[in-house]
């Protein structure tokens, strides 16, 4: 009995520990992110006042945010999730508190000139960056620092979602795949929703979709088939996502010349193709991604079958030269146009498949499938979420192990039972394995299939010929 009661009281005031604390950051981190958000929106706001087209400074606006980051917080480069994802696991939690200032202003300059980047990640670093701060003059162990540093990136998304629930998990559930780390649940959602509320207090609004117009509990087998289909053609996407994006940069590094001649001509060609099509691909995009959820078909025509294929490019030239700027919002924009796309191949339920596209493509590019499915429910509505469900985590595997975060980490799972995942620090450097046996047999049923199309070629030639 005096062991239970000793155990109850040392976790009541664990418990009462960690909601002060989380409650603290969380609110903080509020203010500090409606500073940024406002800052962010007046920028945009002010593009009218050019007396030029506001994406001709692209070019130098990329020059410029380089330089701000390569003199005052080289930490600060990318797309920021990545960065905070590598302390937490790298350096114990520890965030340069430089961080702060000096992403928010590469950010804002970034957007303003039209980089297709987001605002989540500078989100997420901002957080992560005050929560580290918080932690050093508290004297934090490693541990309650590293824990302070999640929640203050479970607050960070929260804050730029309008999602406390899906961006408290998502905090916790990108850092390591298979893994949910069950400790930091409670201070993760404390600070998501103090960040949130915070965030709606000091003024910021936040947008949500209405879709009522396809929802209907009926059971639909045909309709269950089609998001079985839609979630292997958003894994597709995100798999595909994931290499320009990777292969961009790594091309981009390799060509021998100045940082800053790169982001010039990367700009630049931005520029012309802009000049080209249509400026939709450039920064955010968020205008786009509600027309996608549009209940008048009239204005999902309007997004174009190949806007997913050039929002990709613009994304990977964007952070691969150097911008700065987070990566999910271009991974919305990706999911929800590419959905539009297949809606309009499969003939019907357009806004419900750009909808599913918004989250299976998150969940397949940062494997959050249960983040990705809680956020359907708070942007979308409960009604979607048996379809999300379903397309989120066929998405999610069909991925594979890959991710747009290197630095996350894979522990003791796997996407499919044939596949042996080995030991490493990230997922980029973690050995993968499939059975021989099974490459064996796909092998065969190669084989197997071009044997018969040869054959029934050459029967369809000879028929042609009589």
């Amino acid at each position: 009995m005096k062991k239970h009661i000793a155990e109850q009281t040392v976790i009541f005031f664990s418990v009462s520990k960690w909601l002060i604390l989380s409650s603290a950051v969380g609110i903080m981190i509020g203010a500090l992110m409606s500073i940024f958000l406002k800052l962010l929106h007046s920028a945009e706001d002010s593009r009218s006042l050019l007396p030029f087209d506001y994406y001709y400074l692209l070019p130098f606006a990329l020059m410029l945010t380089i330089w701000i980051v390569k003199t005052f917080d080289p930490s600060a480069t990318g797309h920021g999730t990545e960065k905070v994802i590598e302390a937490v696991h790298k350096k114990d939690g520890h965030v340069n508190l430089k961080v702060v200032p000096v992403k928010l202003i590469a950010t804002i300059i970034t957007i303003f000139a039209g980089g297709s980047v987001g605002k989540e990640g500078p989100g997420a670093q901002i957080g992560a960056g005050a929560a580290s701060f918080a932690s050093t003059i508290l004297h934090f162990s490693k541990k309650d620092r590293r824990k302070l540093v999640i929640c203050g990136i479970s607050a960070g998304f929260a804050s730029v979602f309008g999602t406390p629930i899906a961006g408290a998990i998502f905090g916790i559930e990108v850092l390591i795949i298979g893994v949910i780390m069950y400790d930091v649940l409670l201070p993760s959602f404390i600070a998501g929703f103090a960040a949130f509320t915070t965030s709606q207090f000091l003024g910021i609004e936040y947008t949500y979709y209405d879709i009522d117009f396809f929802r209907s509990l009926d059971l639909n087998l045909v309709l269950i088939g089609e998001v079985v289909l839609a979630g292997i053609f958003f894994g597709v996407i995100s798999d595909s996502f994931i290499t320009v994006v990777h292969k961009m940069e790594a091309f981009i590094n390799r060509i021998p010349w100045n940082v800053y001649l790169k982001a010039f001509v990367a700009g630049c060609i931005m520029v012309i193709i802009t000049l080209i099509l249509s400026d939709k691909y450039l920064g955010l995009g968020l205008d786009v991604i509600s027309n996608a959820f549009h209940s008048q078909t009239v204005l999902s025509d309007n997004i174009s079958w190949y806007d997913f294929i050039l929002k990709t490019l613009f994304t990977s030239l964007s952070l691969g030269c150097g911008g700065s700027g987070g990566i999910i919002t271009p991974v919305f924009y990706v999911g929800a146009t590419s959905g539009v796309a297949f809606g309009h191949i499969i003939g019907d339920h357009v806004a419900l498949f750009a909808a599913l596209g918004f989250v299976s493509v998150l969940a397949g590019t940062t494997n959050s499938p249960i983040a990705s499915i809680i956020m359907a429910v708070e942007l979308f509505g409960t009604q979607i979420s048996h379809y999300a469900a379903i397309s989120v985590v066929i998405a999610f595997l069909i991925t594979g192990h890959r991710s747009v975060f290197p630095s996350q980490r894979i522990e003791k799972f796997s996407k499919a039972e044939n596949i042996e995942i080995g030991e490493g620090d990230d997922i980029e450097h973690t050995p993968i394995s499939v059975n021989m046996k099974d490459i064996e047999k796909i092998k065969h049923i190669r084989s197997k299939l071009r044997y018969k199309s040869m054959k029934w070629q050459i029967k369809h030639m000879g028929n042609k010929k009589s």
